[in-house]
C-alpha cells in the first residue's frame, strides 16, 4: 500500500516518456503538449490559472507559453476590459496538434485501463480524484511558503 505514489509516479514517467517521443514530429519539446491542451481546452485563459491547472509555479508556466506562442500553437490576446491582462487562445495550428494529443491520450487511457471493469475503472478515477484533491492542499500551502509536518 505505501508504494501506490511510486508507482502512480511510475505510470506517469513512463507515459511522459512515450508522450515526448511521439509528438516530436509535433516539435513540442518536454511538458509542452500539457499546456497546449489546456489552452485548447479553455480558450481565453489568463497564464495564471494555466499555470494553476498543470500544477507549476507562474516562471515556468512562463516559459512553456512563450515557446508554444513562438512556435505559433498559441496566441496572446489582450483582454478587452483589463489591458494588462494576457488572454491564451490556440492557433489553428494548436487546435490541429491539440485534436492529435487527445486521440493519444484516449488511446493511453485505453492501454492503462485494459482489463478492468467499467466499475474498476470509475472507481479508480473516483480514488484518484480523492487523492489528488488531498495533494491539493499541501501543494498550495507549500506554493505559498509553507513548510509540511512530518
Amino acid at each position: 500500500m505505501s508504494e501506490i505514489l511510486r508507482d502512480i509516479g511510475v505510470i506517469a514517467r513512463a507515459l511522459d516518456s512515450i508522450a515526448n517521443i511521439e509528438f516530436k514530429e509535433l516539435a513540442l519539446t518536454r511538458g509542452q503538449y500539457l499546456y497546449l491542451v489546456r489552452i485548447d481546452e479553455n480558450p481565453g485563459i489568463i497564464p495564471d490559472r494555466l499555470a494553476d491547472l498543470v500544477k507549476v509555479d507562474r516562471t515556468t508556466a512562463s516559459r512553456a507559453i512563450n515557446k508554444l506562442e513562438k512556435q505559433n500553437f498559441i496566441e496572446k490576446r489582450t483582454d478587452p476590459d483589463n489591458k494588462k491582462i494576457k488572454r491564451l487562445f490556440p492557433t489553428d495550428k494548436g487546435t490541429e496538434a491539440s485534436a492529435y494529443i487527445r486521440r493519444e491520450n484516449k488511446h493511453s487511457n485505453e492501454v492503462a485501463l485494459e482489463g478492468l471493469t467499467r466499475e474498476e475503472a470509475e472507481n479508480l478515477s473516483i480514488l484518484l480524484e480523492k487523492v489528488k484533491n488531498n495533494i491539493e492542499a499541501d501543494w498550495k500551502a507549500v506554493k505559498q511558503g509553507e513548510t509540511r509536518e512530518y
